[in-house]
């Protein structure tokens, strides 16, 4: 089992310095890592099991055991794998899932001649079109890069109206990760930065987490360069894989909201994943009930005030 990026020791110690209880159990190769939110104004909390090994039986038993005397409502689990072999009648699929259940794939083994030719061939074009034009993509992976990788990331946010972490929350993990396994590639034009990504790297694996853009020279298609130089760069690092970390199924909707940066991914010749979903282990069974209401009738209202 390949230890997931937020399955490692880095981010576990990095969610504690955000004052997160994280709680980390070892069963024989595989290590599971949980952290837990409380709900306000009450002593209950929620855990949350994300990218690990399906829990087998026992170990499901073992975190029952845990949430039943430490006021825990539910687990959600979201293993990295593509098929749960798991059943127990504590465990239900999830009505509010924190990942996508699909993610892309590219297999790093191959060549940088036969990536370039597993490409789309507009991505190709865009990529040749951003190197003609002078964009320049530079590995910048100190804190002068974080600084502008985070003004990128919250101008893309704000722009896409998309709420993503806080600054606090992201100069946490990069204090925590960088030197280790947190990577930073910067696309500039005449020293003006149009796009950042933060890249992690662990046990073989490149992952594109967070990344952000200018609306400055947006016809120079600094993105489709910067994402190539990232794949190079998982190369020299030693991954066989680049995780793209989301996106929609094969069939999507192209007016789907998350259509581009899912079209963006696939043209790099990835390969559409399905993971084996999300799951609740119910360990408060009317406490849980009650918290899908709530939440039910949280998501309707925000969704009727944002048509008013």
């Amino acid at each position: 089992m390949t230890n997931h990026l937020l399955q490692s020791v880095f981010w576990g110690e990095a969610r504690k310095k955000m004052g997160i209880e994280t709680l980390r159990i070892v069963y024989g190769k595989n290590a599971f890592q949980l952290t837990f939110h409380k709900i306000p104004f009450t002593n209950y909390k929620i855990g949350y099991l994300p990218r690990s090994a399906m829990p087998s039986k026992k170990v499901l038993n073992e975190l029952y055991d845990y949430g039943k005397k430490n006021q825990v409502i539910f687990i959600k689990i979201e293993p990295y794998e593509e098929k749960s072999k798991v059943k127990s009648k504590k465990l239900t699929e999830s009505k509010h899932p924190l990942f996508p259940k699909w993610t892309q794939i590219l297999d790093l083994s191959r060549s940088e001649e036969e990536l370039l030719k597993s490409f789309h061939h507009k991505t190709r074009y865009n990529i040749r079109l951003a190197e003609k034009k002078g964009v320049v993509v530079k590995e910048e992976s100190n804190d002068n890069g974080f600084e502008t990788f985070a003004r990128l990331y919250f101008e893309t946010t704000k722009r896409q109206k998309y709420f993503g972490h806080d600054y606090h929350y992201h100069k946490i993990i990069w204090d925590n990760l960088k030197g280790k396994i947190s990577h930073i590639l910067v696309a500039y034009y005449n020293n003006i930065p149009l796009a950042a990504y933060e890249l992690f790297y662990l046990d073989g694996i490149i992952y594109y987490v967070y990344g952000g853009t200018s609306e400055q020279y947006r016809n120079l298609m600094a993105s489709n360069l910067l994402m190539w130089e990232a794949i190079k760069l998982g190369k020299r690092l030693g991954a066989k894989k680049f995780d793209m970390w989301g996106s929609l199924p094969p069939n999507y909707d192209p007016i789907h909201p998350w259509s581009g940066f899912t079209r963006f991914k696939q043209g790099y010749g990835t390969k559409f994943v399905k993971m084996a979903g999300s799951y609740d282990l119910m360990i408060n069974p009317l406490l849980y009930k009650l918290y899908n209401l709530i939440y039910f009738l949280r998501e309707f209202y925000l969704k009727l005030k944002s048509q008013l």
